[in-house]
C-alpha cells in the first residue's frame, strides 16, 4: 500500500472515530458533521481510484511484458530466418558457379567429340581410298577395322562424357530452382515476421509511453525502482533456497577466478555499480553496459540457468548460479537463448542484447551477486570498461 493511501486510510479511521463517538461540536452543528461525512465519502472515493490506478499499473505493467515478449519472439525468429536465407543465398551462388563450370566443361565434351567425329569422318574416307587401291588389301583391312574400333570406342566414351554432363546440367538446374523457390519463400517469411516485429515494437511503445506517463504523474518513480529491487531480491532468495538442494560442481570454484572474468558484451560502461540513482535516492545494484542490440551476450563462468523470464524492471532476465553463493544476473534482454536447468560454461552465448523491462536506449544490465546480496564487479572482471561518452 502507498503512503498516500496509507494517510488517507488513517485519516479516514480517525474521521470515522470521530463521528462514532460524537464530537460535541459535530453534535451541535449539523452542518459540520454532514461535512464530515462527506469527507468521508470523498475518501473512500479517492482510495478507490488510487486502487485502481494500483490495479491499471499492474495492468500496463502485464501488457508490457506481453509486449515485450513478443517482440522477443518475433526478433529471434527474424533472426534465424535471416540465417536461413543467408545460407540459401550462399547455396544459390555455388550452385550457380556449378552450373557455369559444368556449362564449360559440356561445351569441351561436345567440342571433343565433334573434332574425333570431323577426324574419323576425314580419316575414313582417307582408309578407304587407300584400300581400295593397296595389293594388300587383306592385311590393311584387319588394321582399319581394328582402328575404326578404337575411334568408335573413344566416340563412345565422349558421348557418355557429354550424357553424363548434361545430367549434371539439368540436375544443376533442378536444385537451383528449387532454392529460388525457397528463397523466395523465406523472404516472404521474413517480410512478415518483419512486420509482426514492427506491430509488437509500436505496441511496445505505446504502452511504455503511457506507463511512463502514468508514473511521472502519479510521482512514484522511485516506489517502482524500489519495488523492482525487492521483487529481483525476493526472487534470488527463493532461488537460492532452491539451489541449495542441488549443489553445483564447476571447474574451479566462483572466488578462484576473481580477477580474470570477461565481461559479457564489450561496450561502453552508461552506469556503474554504487553511483546513485533517482535523484540520489537509491543507488545501482550492477552495471549498465550499452551495447547494439542484438550483441551476444555471453555466459561469465561455469554454471547452470536458474531463472530464464521476464521480470519487471529488468525485462528478460537470465541469473546464472554459479555455486557456493554466487550468481551472475543479464537483464534487459532482447532474446533469451538458454532456459532454466541449462548448463553453460564460460562464453557461451545466453541471450541477445535488447531494450526489455521499460529501456530507452539497448543495454545490458549485470550484476554478481554473493548470498543474495548484490557486490562490486569490477575487482572480478579481468579489464575494466570504457564510460560511455
Amino acid at each position: 500500500m502507498s503512503s498516500t493511501r496509507r494517510h488517507l486510510r488513517i485519516l479516514g479511521i480517525v474521521l470515522g472515530w470521530s463521528l462514532a463517538n460524537g464530537f460535541d461540536y459535530a453534535h451541535a452543528q449539523g452542518d459540520e458533521a454532514q461535512a464530515l461525512q462527506t469527507v468521508r465519502s470523498e475518501i473512500r472515493i479517492l482510495e478507490d481510484r488510487l486502487a485502481d490506478q494500483q490495479a491499471e499499473r499492474e495492468g500496463e505493467s502485464a501488457v508490457l511484458q506481453e509486449a515485450e515478449l513478443k517482440a522477443a519472439a518475433a526478433t529471434e525468429a527474424l533472426r534465424e530466418i535471416r540465417q536461413q536465407v543467408a545460407a540459401q543465398r550462399t547455396r544459390r551462388q555455388v550452385l550457380l558457379e556449378k552450373t557455369r563450370l559444368a556449362n564449360l566443361r559440356l561445351d569441351r565434351e561436345r567440342g571433343a567429340l565433334a573434332e574425333q567425329v570431323r577426324m574419323s569422318y576425314v580419316a575414313g574416307r582417307q582408309e578407304m581410298l587407300k584400300l581400295l587401291l593397296s595389293q594388300d588389301s587383306a592385311v590393311r583391312l584387319g588394321r582399319l577395322v581394328v582402328y575404326y574400333d578404337y575411334l568408335n570406342r573413344a566416340r563412345s566414351q565422349r558421348l557418355e562424357a557429354v550424357e553424363s554432363e548434361i545430367e549434371a546440367f539439368t540436375q544443376l538446374a533442378t536444385d537451383r530452382a528449387r532454392v529460388g523457390q525457397e528463397l523466395n519463400r523465406l523472404e516472404q517469411t521474413q517480410a512478415d515476421e518483419l512486420k509482426i516485429l514492427e506491430s509488437s515494437r509500436n505496441e511496445r511503445r505505446v504502452v511504455l509511453a503511457r506507463l511512463v506517463q502514468n508514473i511521472a504523474t502519479s510521482g512514484e518513480e522511485i516506489r517502482h525502482l524500489r519495488d523492482d529491487e525487492r521483487r529481483l531480491s525476493e526472487l534470488v532468495a527463493e532461488l537460492q533456497s532452491l539451489l541449495e538442494l542441488l549443489p553445483l560442481g564447476a571447474a574451479q570454484s566462483f572466488p578462484s577466478i576473481k580477477g580474470q572474468l570477461a565481461w559479457p558484451v564489450s561496450g561502453s560502461l552508461i552506469s556503474d555499480f554504487g553511483h546513485p540513482r533517482a535523484g540520489g535516492q537509491l543507488r545501482w545494484n550492477g552495471v549498465v553496459v550499452g551495447a547494439p542490440s542484438g550483441t551476444p551476450v555471453r555466459a561469465a563462468y561455469y554454471g547452470r540457468v536458474a531463472y530464464a523470464d521476464w521480470l519487471p524492471g529488468l525485462g528478460l532476465l537470465i541469473i546464472l548460479d554459479h555455486g557456493a553463493g554466487y550468481m551472475t544476473l543479464y537483464g534487459h534482454n532482447g532474446a533469451l537463448l538458454k532456459e532454466s536447468g541449462d548448463s553453460v560454461v564460460p562464453g557461451d552465448i545466453i541471450a541477445h542484447v535488447g531494450d526489455s523491462g521499460g529501456q530507452t536506449q539497448t543495454a545490458l544490465y549485470f550484476e554478481i551477486r554473493q548470498n543474495g546480496e548484490p557486490i562490486d564487479p569490477h575487482p572480478w572482471m579481468g579489464e575494466d570498461l570504457s564510460p560511455a561518452r
